[in-house]
């Protein structure tokens, strides 16, 4: 039997300790609540700490987050393995160069703490406002919804990014998951590199700019082939969903733990489920086993590959008995029809002769509380004749009364949790 090591650790910390497997150099800038995975990068290397090709990490402290981006893509295509991590307005900062790295067909790696954008507010809390904002980029998208899902989660980003040619942008949220300390089974680096497809890491360097041998990348291309050239890296994205779930299948059997694109959880006959990623599934999963405990028929698909959004991997998890979906999404986007991951639900069943009742509503915007009495509010309201689509919930709208209001107070404790809750000040290091 294998011998199981335990730590205590953030997801920060987490995070960095897959990256720093993959990495061989890091353009690093910090901004909250991402900053402690560089520092934690930038400690290792220094002490000496080895990656998977028996070297210490390269660290580059650029002065701004799009010159950390702009560093992981000289680093890319100069034929060296490269990460960066960031939040919020420093992951729009890097937008311009990763458009160059995913159209480059470059396997790097965005590890991301999950945070509001400054709107009307600067707010340095949890959502998914700068990570939705990347979705044009071409940049692969996974989700990781607690500590140990980032430990399991991080590593098939880059294993992914390295065999399929796709670059990732890994996320989980800020604060919420970034900032929580639970003990966690760590993966050894022995099985990452049990995993790491060598020869793709060969065939990435051959690839590298070099003057002995030259190629010609970066070219100003007119009508005659622009189109043409962006279409055909149509495969690379048809292939990324089998890559990372043949991923997953292949770590299930060195941890024993069950991870794909999308998991489902709660009811296999269930008539209501909720969609949801990031850290809210883990409040979802407690709110549905009290509801099916009650006697209700209730689900939750998890979402972990983002981009690609997969339609076969979504219908294949979704239990033929569902008649209503409320997809839940942490942002929100003045003037849609939709926010992101509803929209993508829908456009699933676009064709389809079955067709699910379908609304989607917003929750947690800069780490606004979502706790199971909401969550079980949207399942009420979602089997309701009162429902309707573009809800709230977790807050009193009195202005455009779109919020839910729940029907009662829940407790899905059962008696044997001592919960705590402790205040703290910025002054000493906390934010609570």
């Amino acid at each position: 039997m294998k011998q199981r090591n335990f730590k205590t650790m953030d997801g920060n910390e987490t995070a960095a300790y897959v990256s720093y497997a993959f990495t061989e150099a890091a353009g690093i800038y910090p901004i909250t609540p991402s900053s402690p995975m560089a520092e934690h990068i930038d400690i290792w290397s220094s002490e000496g700490r080895k990656n998977l090709f028996g070297q210490p990490v390269k660290v580059i402290e650029m002065q701004s987050e799009a010159g950390a981006a702009g560093t992981m893509h000289g680093l890319l295509q100069s034929g060296v393995l490269a990460s960066t991590y960031t939040a919020s307005q420093g992951l729009l900062l890097m937008i311009p160069n990763m458009y160059k790295m995913a159209g480059e067909l470059l396997p790097g790696v965005i590890h991301v703490a999950a945070r509001s954008i400054a709107t009307h507010a600067l707010s340095i809390f949890g959502d998914h406002q700068d990570i939705y904002a990347t979705r044009p980029t071409g940049f692969a998208i996974l989700a990781s919804g607690s500590v140990q899902e980032v430990m399991d989660l991080a590593g098939i980003a880059h294993l992914s990014a390295i065999k399929g040619r796709v670059s990732f942008l890994h996320f989980f949220d800020g604060f919420r998951t970034s900032h929580e300390v639970q003990k966690i089974e760590v993966i050894d680096y022995k099985v990452f590199d049990k995993l790491l497809d060598k020869e793709k890491v060969k065939e990435f360097r051959s690839r590298a700019l070099k003057p002995n041998n030259p190629v010609i990348r970066g070219t100003n291309q007119n009508d005659d082939i622009y189109f043409q050239a962006r279409e055909a890296q149509n495969k690379y994205y048809l292939e990324i969903p089998d890559i990372v779930n043949e991923y997953m299948e292949k770590l299930e059997k060195e941890i024993g733990r069950k991870y794909r694109p999308f998991v489902y959880y709660g009811d296999p006959n269930a008539t209501d489920i909720i969609v949801a990623m990031g850290s809210v599934t883990e409040t979802i999963k407690e709110t549905v086993d009290y509801i099916n405990k009650q006697g209700g028929r209730v689900g939750a698909i998890i979402v972990h590959l983002y981009r690609p959004f997969s339609k076969k991997y979504f219908l294949e998890v979704l239990p033929k008995t569902v008649e209503r979906i409320a997809v839940l999404d942490r942002t929100k986007e003045p003037g849609a029809t939709g926010e992101p991951l509803y929209l993508d639900v829908v456009s699933v069943f676009a064709g389809e002769k079955k067709k699910p009742y379908i609304i989607g509503g917003r929750y947690g915007l800069s780490s606004k509380d979502t706790n199971p009495t909401h969550i079980k509010a949207v399942y009420d309201f979602l089997n309701s004749e009162e429902s309707f689509h573009g809800f709230t919930i977790g807050i009193d709208d009195d202005v455009t009364n779109l919020s839910i209001k729940p029907k009662e107070k829940i407790n899905v404790n059962d008696g044997t949790v001592t919960e705590c809750l402790c205040y703290g000040y910025g002054s000493d290091g906390t934010v609570g």
